[in-house]
């Protein structure tokens, strides 16, 4: 994500990064040259120039349409926030709330903890079409860290880790069954919150919605300069170049935030919240915490 201070106006004018120049470029380009092409035609060949009643009438739907097309990606990249919020929230809760009654068991309490670190980066891996557990992989035992990376869903498989270690609290007399049940709550909303964020990943905008956009969007952009050649005249160039790059690069905020897992410039920084939980949670342990027994598996 690119950061940025919203009360500049004039400093960001000049980035090209986030900004969905280098996406739209070509695009805005060809039809540049086309309505070069089609003025030159006009005044050196024959009049080609139409009417704008009707480039009028479409543009008010085009606009409409690319309004809706925004909103709708906004709303996942916003949903897909909330979601990781959530995970932020019950990483932090579990961390907290285990710690009060593995006090007593430091080996077992680091191990949960840095099993409840590992799961964003899974997390994240694995919306990314990846696997990995990030830098905690090293600070886990090899032989589960092998297991868990085999295993056809990498945070599914560290969610049931963290539960067999929160069984094997219990099975100690650390807390009752009720405890466990309440600790287990946290893990089960980080597995719903990962659901959610996979079913913003898997669920792109309707097709037929982007298919129908994108050609009324090509055919109004390249049937332009014959609507305003007449009134324009070599002023035509300019006022499509103005107009295609509005409504190409607006059409492309969506696609670019539809998805906002994934590496864009303008996705969320995944990396950077799980960063942030693995700060939060190695805060909770010693330097150096103690080796914990292997749990058995879930």
């Amino acid at each position: 994500m690119v950061e940025y201070d919203p009360h500049r106006w004039w400093s960001y004018f000049h980035y090209l990064k986030g900004s969905m120049v280098r996406e739209i470029v070509a695009r805005v380009m060809v039809c540049v040259l086309w309505s070069v092409g089609v003025t030159a035609y006009h005044y050196y060949v024959r009049p080609v120039a139409i009417p704008a009643t009707v480039h009028t009438l479409a543009g008010l739907s085009l606009s409409l349409l690319l309004v809706f097309r925004t909103n709708s990606s906004y709303d996942r990249f916003w949903e897909g926030r909330k979601l990781w919020g959530g995970i932020v929230n019950e990483t932090r809760n579990l961390a907290r709330a285990s710690g009060v009654f593995l006090g007593a068991s430091p080996a077992l309490y680091a191990a949960l903890v840095r099993w409840t670190a590992a799961f964003p980066f899974a997390s994240a891996s694995s919306l990314r079409g990846r696997a990995s557990l990030g830098p905690l992989a090293k600070d886990l035992p090899p032989d589960e860290v092998a297991e868990v990376m085999h295993s056809q869903h990498v945070p599914f498989a560290v969610a049931r880790r963290m539960s067999a270690l929160l069984d094997q609290g219990r099975r100690e007399g650390r807390y009752p069954e009720y405890v466990q049940m309440q600790l287990d709550q946290n893990v089960q909303l980080l597995i719903d919150y990962l659901g959610g964020c996979e079913r913003i990943r898997k669920t792109p905008i309707p097709f037929a919605y982007v298919m129908h956009l994108r050609r009324a969007l090509l055919v109004y952009c390249y049937t332009l300069p014959f609507a305003l050649v007449d009134a324009f005249g070599g002023l035509t160039v300019l006022a499509t170049f103005l107009v295609a790059y509005v409504f190409f690069g607006i059409e492309e905020i969506g696609v670019e935030i539809e998805d906002p897992f994934g590496h864009d410039d303008n996705d969320l920084p995944l990396d950077q919240i799980c960063n942030t939980i693995h700060g939060n949670l190695s805060a909770l342990l010693p330097a150096q915490p103690p080796q914990p027994e292997t749990p058995p598996a879930a």
